[in-house]
């Protein structure tokens, strides 16, 4: 078969995963050219919408501490530099001193990291990201030349924590798969109602307590979502899906022959970004489970995620 376009050529890949046509993700509903995927969502109705959920007029962080010894995946390195001293001064006639720092790090992708749209391609005959987009137009010395973090827009927006370990009995293991059925069976036990358009989805699995205490075991797999929940809120058109877990997805994957299909799936076939090790017992501990979701994307020209602090308000 002969192929005509990059963008064409990327149906032999969904065909092999079920998936249909190239023009199921190719071309994005919120254009030609959008850079920004689900965050397009936040309006000033969900603005809005999220501030009536403020009702304690509290605000937590639910990102963690970044530190040399947190989990990392693959040979990510998080090394911060003090200057061991005074990077300048005394200075002008109050003797005003300073210091400074340097991190070297994947930043973006350590600690509670939020997914950008550069982050995640399909690969094949046809190297593609979010939006059909060549990959060759996404690679650049400097950063992403396209789809860098900085076209992410902030979000103020509703958010829900849906319990699963309370509702399997107990905190997840490795490669248990939380379904669409899952998913419901939380919602109506939470007396929650089901997440909509622009809404932001976190997932408790009990899978945070090996943070640090135990690095090794946190790193080995994780439970998550597979596809069958990806898709479940998809439908419902969330901007975000986060967990207490390094990668969201269920891992090891039921189907050992794919790779981080979850992350695929979102990212570049839907724009839908993903929130990883948020820290999830502290809603718990709130005993809070809708709320407002607020953070904003670290701007850093072609990045291809975000450090940060997310706040939840209540």
């Amino acid at each position: 078969m002969k192929f005509i376009t990059a963008k064409s050529s990327v149906a032999v890949l969904l065909l092999t995963a079920g998936m249909g046509t190239a023009e199921d993700w190719t071309q994005s509903k919120y254009g030609a050219g959008d850079m920004a995927g689900a965050s397009n969502l936040m309006t000033a109705a969900k603005a809005l919408e999220a501030a009536e959920l403020i009702r304690r007029g509290r605000v937590i962080s639910i990102g963690r501490d970044y530190t040399a010894d947190m989990p990392l995946f693959g040979d990510r390195v998080f090394a911060l530099r003090g200057t061991r001293g005074l990077a300048g001064g005394p200075l002008g006639a109050n003797q005003v001193i300073w210091m400074d720092d340097f991190i070297a790090t994947e930043i973006g992708q350590v600690g509670t990291q939020f997914d950008g749209l550069a982050h995640i391609g399909v690969g094949g005959d046809a190297h593609m990201f979010y939006n059909g987009t060549p990959a060759g137009e996404v690679f650049g010395g400097a950063g992403a030349a396209k789809l860098g973090i900085e076209h992410v827009k902030p979000f103020f927006t509703r958010g829900i924590l849906l319990d699963i370990a309370t509702l399997r009995g107990g905190p997840m293991e490795a490669g248990d798969e939380i379904t669409a059925a899952d998913l419901e069976a939380a919602l109506q036990r939470q007396g929650l109602e089901p997440p909509g358009s622009g809404d932001v989805v976190l997932l408790h699995t009990g899978w945070g307590r090996h943070w640090i205490t135990d690095n090794a075991t946190f790193n080995s797999g994780e439970p998550g979502i597979g596809l069958d929940a990806a898709r479940w809120l998809i439908e419902r058109d969330i901007a975000v899906i986060g967990a207490d877990t390094w990668a969201i997805e269920v891992l090891p994957n039921p189907d050992s022959t794919v790779a981080f299909p979850v992350h695929m799936e979102l990212i570049p076939k839907n724009g839908i970004f993903i929130h990883e090790n948020i820290a999830t017992e502290r809603l718990i501990d709130a005993e809070i489970f809708e709320f407002a979701y607020i953070f904003s994307p670290v701007p850093i020209v072609g990045a291809t995620g975000s450090i940060g602090a997310p706040l939840a308000a209540f």
